[in-house]
């Protein structure tokens, strides 16, 4: 079988018949109003009709006509200057209903296209999957073979466009015009699409452009824009202006270069941007891919004074870093701090990344410093991190929930706003609860725990966990009862935090009043010299991170 014959038509205040009352009938009227088409519709008084339907004729936007399907349709209902006859037709009844079958064969005697949901071979065009950006239409068909697929394919071609290349097009297409205009001043009225990739390049498309003679001169800014569209990357292409266009139709006029630099163009696109990173619990190694890319091509690095140094050693030298100079009383300021040095960053043209332990929203203020830089108008950039709360524990040997012990997680901070006490969750005998920034107020946030109406039992399970996933990770396990004792005779380590409720003890079954157990070799098995080797070979592992 042929290919089929792929057009672009213009439906302006075309008459677009649909038939059916059903979802897919909801879906045509609104594709042809998309495209400027006038929709009727043609299904019964008593039909039911899809929600969007019925919108959509309340508003006016499409004419229902509440009866069943009369032959005489396909030649009254349409426009008067075709003398009636309707441009299309989408029945979406299916394959099987007697109708399909009957407009079907009275639209091809009429030479009127047609469109049978499910049928194929009663259809004399099919839909395409499009993606449209501005003027720039992408369509993708199956021939039938497969509407989901020819989605995905969709999606996946359109993805690799560069961000406003639809804006390109339309900007490239206005120099085209008014280049014409000006060299063929005389040749208004000739077809511009004279020039189509069909009719193929000739001989001189590639020879170098030189003001030999006045017809050359006359066409150089025609063959530039050409070889522009054949051979610039679409990047370089995006980035063309309106103030581009107009220095190329000024300097073609007495030059022979076009007063375009692709590096100028090419730099553009590299415009300052703000990243809120996590950088997880500190292992480097469970950074995302992400994150690490982040890191690694940023110009200003603002990290957060507990990102551990592995993860801080990844960043190139040639990077500015500012680290927060965050303690006790001056935690507000040293923030503002940081949000005052990411924002002259991103004014001068710079890629920040403001680097934070664990996750950039689980405590970590990443709401408000998404709210200060887009209200400054740059807009950040998100990327998780592996959130210590849920980490930790699972390094620790913790199972967050566990069948007929823990089936649900509760995650709280030990320290309110300004250093306020939180008010502490009551007890729940299968609930684990897991305290960010409690262990330099220990203490008073366990006192809380056993107050009349919380009734945390003195003997319940907890751990004190600190420097998770790192070489000196340090856990404490202990009960509410001994944990104050147990952290005041080992000391502190942070950063940590603290797990409580009965799935500490699922795994561990100890009788001492606390346990200590010092460092991390989780990963280890992971990281054997002939593993690193392999990854570095597959491109899987940068150079830094395998030596």
């Amino acid at each position: 079988m042929p290919p089929a014959l792929l057009t672009a038509v213009d439906s302006t205040r075309h008459v677009h018949l649909i038939i059916g009352s059903n979802p897919l009938a909801g879906a045509r009227c609104t594709k042809s109003l998309e495209v400027g088409a006038v929709a009727k519709l043609i299904a019964p008084a008593d039909a039911e009709l899809h929600y969007g339907l019925v919108k959509r004729i309340e508003e006016k936007e499409v004419d229902w006509i509440q009866r069943e399907f009369q032959e005489e349709d396909l030649k009254t209902l349409g426009r008067e200057e075709v003398d009636n006859v309707v441009d299309c037709v989408f029945v979406t009844l299916g394959a099987r209903h007697p109708l399909s079958i009957r407009i079907s064969t009275l639209c091809r005697r009429f030479r009127i296209p047609v469109n049978v949901a499910d049928a194929a071979n009663l259809s004399t065009f099919t839909l395409l999957s499009t993606y449209s950006d501005g003027p720039l239409q992408i369509g993708v068909t199956t021939s039938s073979k497969g509407c989901k697929l020819a989605t995905r394919i969709r999606r996946e071609l359109s993805a690799t466009l560069p961000h406003g290349l639809g804006v390109a097009v339309d900007r490239l297409g206005t120099m085209r015009r008014k280049i014409w205009e000006e060299d063929h001043a005389a040749e208004l009225s000739m077809d511009l699409e004279a020039e189509e990739d069909d009719a193929g390049q000739n001989a001189t498309f590639n020879k170098l452009i030189t003001p030999e003679d006045a017809e050359a001169a006359r066409t150089r800014r025609m063959r530039w824009l050409a070889q522009i569209c054949e051979y610039w990357p679409l990047q370089r292409l995006a980035a063309v202006t309106d103030a581009d266009v107009d220095t190329v139709l000024q300097s073609y006029s007495n030059s022979e270069k076009s007063g375009l630099d692709p590096a100028v163009l090419d730099n553009r696109r590299r415009k300052a941007r703000i990243v809120l990173a996590g950088s997880g619990p500190g292992n480097p190694d469970l950074l995302t891919r992400a994150t690490y890319k982040a890191i690694v091509t940023a110009d200003l690095i603002l990290a957060d004074k507990l990102v551990p140094a592995p993860v801080m050693e990844l960043i190139p030298r040639r990077t500015e870093v500012h680290i927060a100079r965050k303690f006790p009383g001056n935690a507000e300021r040293a923030q503002e701090e940081l949000l005052e040095w990411g924002l002259a960053g991103l004014k001068a043209g710079k890629n920040v990344v403001r680097l934070k332990q664990g996750d950039p929203y689980i405590y970590g203020r990443g709401a408000e410093e998404y709210d200060f830089f887009q209200s400054h108008g740059f807009t950040p950039i998100v990327l998780p991190g592996i959130t210590s709360a849920l980490s930790a524990p699972l390094f620790a040997g913790i199972p967050a929930t566990h069948r007929s012990v823990a089936d649900e997680v509760l995650i709280c901070t030990g320290t309110g706003r300004k250093g306020a006490p939180p008010d502490p969750p009551q007890y729940v005998e299968t609930r684990t609860v897991v305290f960010l920034m409690a262990l330099h107020r220990l203490s008073a946030l366990v006192d809380s725990l056993f107050l009349d109406g919380k009734k945390w039992p003195r003997n319940t399970p907890c751990a004190v966990i600190e420097r998770a996933s790192c070489p000196d990770q340090r856990v404490i396990r202990t009960t509410l009862e001994y944990v104050c004792c147990a952290v005041e005779e080992e000391g502190s380590r942070p950063p940590g935090l603290l797990v409580v409720g009965k799935s500490c003890g699922v795994l561990y079954k100890g009788t001492q009043k606390w346990v200590v157990e010092d460092g991390f070799k989780g990963l280890d098995e992971l990281m054997a010299p002939a593993d690193m080797t392999t990854l570095q070979e597959m491109a899987v592992l940068p150079p830094a991170v395998a030596a």
